[in-house]
């Protein structure tokens, strides 16, 4: 071992610690590691640019607008509500034809993108039939993965690994490269859910339901203090209106026509102060509204539509590291949360103080014409959809724009799919990149006015490029370092003292999946394929086989993480809305896990033979 790989390998154990104890943001991490393997001579100053020179993150980038479009455009969601009127209430026909919608879009469109919208939809079907949400939630979750391991742009994660292979001079996937061994772990995966879910999956109470909040809908109202009230010149916090015991729950305080931007605490009431107030707690009954208005001495202006619904904190939200006090949650959102929902735990005292996390699930009181608004911040995931009126309508989208959306995402896949056949066949025929596809394609959309300039760059997960563009350090410092040379050599040495050398090959096969299925529990699925995929292709290269079979089980095997809540972010979404605990995902991705590794280390070696 040399000085070089010692170092090398000492950066990927910290890489390793930081990602699992969560020193930093993801892209905070990555970034930090490419500079790291700058400052220590493991990456060249003059190499560290050459990282930004790989298409992945660019193709990436050009399948979020894409997939961006879709999503504003209701396509995905009005197909989600035509299944919610039409399906029965029978728990494995629901799981099965939810499984397989999730599954099929997660292939063309980013998983988050499909769990998020799918989300309401699910949550909707399961409050009409009387199904405990969280039966649904999980397999909503596990199928948007396996869809995504059947075609080269169905996760970033596939993209990473092809923009990887190109750099080490190896053959790139093909569009539906995957689809062989994504295919049958998807069937598997769906068959596994369908059959055994109704008994493995538990049946969990949301946090609406622990609270014991009986109705959702609430009416709010909004008051008038008169001229003659006893509360003039008192501040709000010594009235009947701060009594959240009671069930008052100040949702918005205007004056002059203008809504007041202040904490409660500092506001004292003025004459014509306007409240909008609801009436609402978890147990026990509330004030009445015609009690607090005679106490009050106010007038009763308007009633509104309230709803009492769950917000999920997403990766990208501005409130991460915030509490709900310093970010004045009531003014800059127009609610009032009742209490956060955080690993099985609801915190309901003193919520003012708790900073906000990854999957935190917020229990709130708002306007129900208000929830477009609080989705247009993107700092949360709705449960609930805004408006009962068609999507595309909701959206305010014509149409067409459904599936001229449409026609371009296939037109991508099309074009990059098909050039690179008929490349094969005649050689004067160029091969199309799919990074050169998928750009073209987000053009398209932006001429037709599919989508506007600020709407594509908010599409765009920029936390998950710059993060790829840091882990690509890495992969290039296991390389100048022959670090992942050195580590396929120690593991081939390892292997060949228990290992008849006719089945090392597929022994090794095996152990490179579950090892990397192992690290993606804890780590990001990123991470662990630009980790992992340099030591697979020098491993099969020093054992004299194919390296694609280990390249397409590490790429598998990066994003198949089912046993931990924490292993992948669509698992953190669904986290709280279904009420899981810890265990929950352990009883149920366990046996999945074990089902995909089975079945893909079956299916590769004989689809690709070693």
């Amino acid at each position: 071992m040399t000085v070089a790989i010692a170092l090398t390998l000492l950066v990927i154990v910290l890489t390793l610690v930081a990602f699992i104890r969560e020193w930093a943001s993801p892209d905070v991490i990555a970034l930090s590691v490419l500079c790291l393997v700058v400052a220590l001579g493991l990456v060249g100053f003059d190499q560290m640019t050459v990282v930004f020179k790989n298409e992945a993150p660019l193709t990436i980038a050009a399948l979020f607008v894409i997939g961006g479009a879709l999503e504003r455009s209701g396509a995905v969601d009005h197909i989600g509500q035509i299944l919610k009127n039409r399906l029965s209430g029978n728990l494995r026909v629901a799981i099965l034809a939810f499984s397989v919608l999730t599954a099929f879009f997660s292939a063309w469109m980013n998983n988050t993108a499909i769990v998020a919208i799918l989300l309401p939809v699910t949550l909707g079907f399961a409050r009409s039939k009387d199904i405990p949400a969280s039966r649904l939630l999980m397999p909503l979750s596990y199928c948007s993965i396996l869809g995504g391991c059947c075609t080269l742009i169905g996760t970033s994660t596939n993209l990473l690994v092809n923009g990887t292979l190109r750099e080490l001079g190896e053959r790139p996937m093909s569009m539906f490269e995957l689809a062989p061994v994504g295919i049958p772990l998807a069937i598997a995966g769906i068959g596994y859910l369908t059959i055994f879910g109704p008994k493995l999956i538990p049946s969990r109470s949301s946090i609406t339901g622990s609270l014991n909040i009986e109705n959702r809908t609430t009416p709010l109202y909004h008051m008038l203090i008169g001229s003659k009230s006893h509360l003039i010149g008192m501040p709000l916090t010594a009235t009947r209106l701060a009594m959240r015991e009671a069930g008052v729950q100040v949702l918005e305080v205007r004056r002059g026509g203008s809504r007041l931007m202040l904490p409660l605490s500092s506001i004292v009431i003025e004459k014509n102060d306007r409240f909008l107030v609801a009436l609402q707690r978890g147990r026990g009954p509330a004030t009445t509204p015609d009690a607090l208005l005679k106490e009050l001495g106010a007038q009763l202006l308007a009633t509104v539509d309230g709803i009492v619904s769950e917000l999920v904190v997403h990766d990208e939200s501005t409130l991460l590291g915030e509490t709900l006090a310093d970010a004045d949650f009531r003014q800059r959102y127009n609610c009032v949360v009742l209490a956060v929902h955080r690993s099985g735990i609801n915190i309901t005292h003193r919520i003012a103080d708790v900073a906000l996390e990854v999957g935190d699930t917020l229990l709130v009181i708002t306007a129900l014409s208000n929830l477009e608004a609080i989705h247009a911040t993107r700092d949360f995931v709705l449960t609930d959809i805004p408006s009962q009126a068609d999507p595309a309508v909701r959206l305010k989208r014509p149409p067409h724009h459904v599936s001229l959306a449409w026609a371009v995402l296939f037109g991508v896949v099309l074009v990059a799919t098909l050039t690179d056949v008929l490349h094969g066949m005649v050689r004067e025929i160029p091969a199309i990149p799919i990074h050169y596809a998928a750009m073209v394609g987000a053009l398209a959309l932006l001429w037709m006015k599919i989508v506007t300039p600020r709407e594509a760059y908010e599409s765009i997960d920029w936390q998950v490029l710059i993060m790829l563009y840091g882990l690509l350090g890495l992969g290039m410092a296991m390389q100048n370092t022959h670090t992942a040379e050195w580590l396929a050599h120690t593991l081939v040495g390892t292997c060949q003292r228990f290992v008849d050398p006719v089945h090392l090959p597929l022994v090794l096969l095996w152990l490179a999946y579950l090892l990397t299925l192992l690290l993606t529990e804890v780590l990001s699925n990123n991470a662990t394929a630009v980790m992992m995929v340099p030591i697979v292709v020098t491993l099969a290269h020093q054992l004299q086989v194919d390296s694609r079979p280990f390249v397409l089980a590490v790429t598998v095997a990066s994003s198949t993480a089912f046993a931990l809540p924490m292993g992948y972010q669509t698992h953190m979404m669904i986290y709280g809305p279904g009420g899981y605990r810890f265990s929950d995902f352990l009883r149920v991705g366990i046996p999945l896990n074990l089902i995909c590794w089975i079945t893909a280390c079956l299916v590769i070696p004989w689809i690709w033979p070693l």
